[in-house]
């Protein structure tokens, strides 16, 4: 998981791109960097940490031209650490092209081998994203005739490298000389949201991101999000084209975005994330009536901030008083997407604490969005028995995670996964609570789905095993967790 924009101007966009990085950097905290194009010269800037503390004015000054593109990190495949792993990559032919990706390749072997033995084409990194960016490279040079690219070429390039990749991957491009380029894997398992506005002259802006607030932010009216297996083209004037790229295309976006991932004031394939979420915590009230009637909850509080909408919505469907019981510093990132079990454990507590006036002498129902590997769990129920409260009941607006997610998400490990061979009362002494409630698969289908049609189908491998994208077997699963566990 990563955020990534695109921006095509009538101005220069490296204030635009900076800000909606700002907007997106939930979406990723290890590494940051922005690209511009100017006339047929790209400038760019990349370094680790997050966006405000990153770019300095003299890194601003040389991101010059009008169009551009951005991305903020969250490694799951790579090194977190190495710096030359932060995107966007770069490649000198054809043409010149900078990419940014966000998702992850399931085919990383049989694509290095390809790309070294048959194209002829070097790696410098372990980055999935330089893979793609060299697939796309490699197939625009094949499919250029003549002395120009258009768009007929371009995506007769991208429908190879939907051929080619396998896995998720929702991407922009920037083509030197000619323009931008987005695309999203055949089944839209990332989001990728496509925005318009007029310039004060009347000329076409557009702009491609990860989530719908950063098109609201910067005044751009929604025009769609990018169909599964498109290929959208924008020329430096303006001009904009765009094609299907893949014959066997279905929208089955990922369940963790509306889960943890999204703000909530995202729209994503057309379902609000707030609305979602607010919907997990109806269907978790009738877990809680089904699976602990007699037990008393005085008070409902949340884990702040993912799990606040469906823990104020159980509240008022139990009819109990809802509290925010732990005050959050907002000065530490998500402890979910930080690298290295350690450092998710340390920031826990940075991250959060528990006020004694809300918990002694209370039996207290926590609410939270999901419970992975259980570290912040397990932190969050001693805080809440430290400040007196009489018992604790722990409850998860998503199903069990059981199963490592290949698609994007930092979870490469059974054995780091708490419920992965464990019954809910065994999870439930490891976090030290009195009892531990679960959301079914069935009901996160249930309250994610409600209201529309154009969604009849979420990725949920994490929490039911079955894979959708790429040919994920056994043998896959053990090479992923023998070379990728964090």
């Amino acid at each position: 998981m990563c955020g990534i924009v695109g921006i095509v101007s009538s101005e220069p966009v490296n204030q635009q791109i900076y800000d909606s990085l700002l907007l997106l950097q939930h979406r990723g905290q290890d590494s940051t960097g922005i690209a511009t194009l100017e006339g047929d010269f790209f400038h760019m800037a990349k370094m680790k940490g997050q966006v405000r503390e990153g770019y300095r004015t003299r890194d601003m000054r040389q991101l010059m031209g009008n169009v551009g593109l951005g991305h903020v990190r969250y490694a799951t495949k790579g090194d977190a650490a190495r710096e030359e792993e932060a995107q966007p990559f770069y490649v000198g032919a054809p043409y010149g092209i900078i990419l940014v990706h966000n998702g992850n390749l399931t085919n990383t072997r049989e694509l290095t081998a390809e790309l070294y033995n048959v194209d002829r084409r070097h790696l410098n990194t372990h980055s999935d994203t330089e893979l793609l960016l060299n697939v796309l490279a490699n197939e625009l040079q094949t499919s250029i005739k003549g002395l120009s690219l258009d768009a007929e070429q371009v995506f007769e390039a991208v429908t190879r490298l939907h051929e080619r990749v396998d896995g998720s991957y929702a991407a922009i491009a920037l083509i030197a000389g000619y323009g931008l380029i987005a695309f999203r894997d055949p089944k839209g398992i990332r989001p990728l949201v496509l925005g318009h506005r007029l310039s004060e002259a009347g000329t076409d802006e557009w702009v491609v991101a990860s989530e719908s607030l950063v098109l609201e932010s910067g005044g751009y009216e929604i025009v769609r999000d990018v169909e599964p297996g498109e290929a959208i083209l924008i020329r430096a004037d303006g001009t904009m084209a765009s094609q299907q790229c893949a014959p066997n295309t279905s929208l089955v976006p990922c369940a963790f975005e509306y889960i943890y991932l999204a703000r909530p004031d995202s729209v994503l394939s057309g379902i609000s994330v707030y609305d979602a979420r607010l919907r997990m915590g109806d269907v978790l009230a009738e877990r809680i009536r089904e699976e602990l009637p007699g037990v008393n909850i005085d008070v409902v509080m949340p884990i702040p901030d993912s799990g606040r909408p469906a823990a104020m919505q159980l509240a008022r469907n139990l009819g109990i008083e809802y509290r925010e019981g732990f005050f959050k510093n907002r000065y530490v990132g998500r402890t979910f997407i930080m690298p290295g079990q350690a450092v998710r454990k340390r920031s826990v507590r940075q991250k959060l604490n528990a006020m004694h006036i809300e918990f002694k002498g209370k039996d207290v129902l926590l609410v939270d969005d999901s419970i992975v590997r259980g570290t912040t769990s397990r932190e969050i129920v001693e805080m809440a028995r430290a400040a007196g409260a009489r018992s604790v009941i722990f409850a998860s607006a998503a199903p069990p995670v059981l199963f490592p997610h290949v698609y994007g998400i930092n979870m490469p490990s059974r054995d780091e996964l708490i419920a992965h061979g464990r019954t809910p009362a065994e999870i439930a002494a490891e976090l030290g609570a009195d009892h531990l409630i679960y959301q079914t698969v069935e009901g996160m289908n249930r309250a994610i789905l409600a209201g529309q049609d154009t969604v009849t189908k979420l990725e949920e491998s994490c929490f039911t095993g079955e894979y959708i994208a790429g040919n994920i077997d056994e043998e896959y699963l053990a090479w992923v967790e023998a070379t990728q566990t964090s």
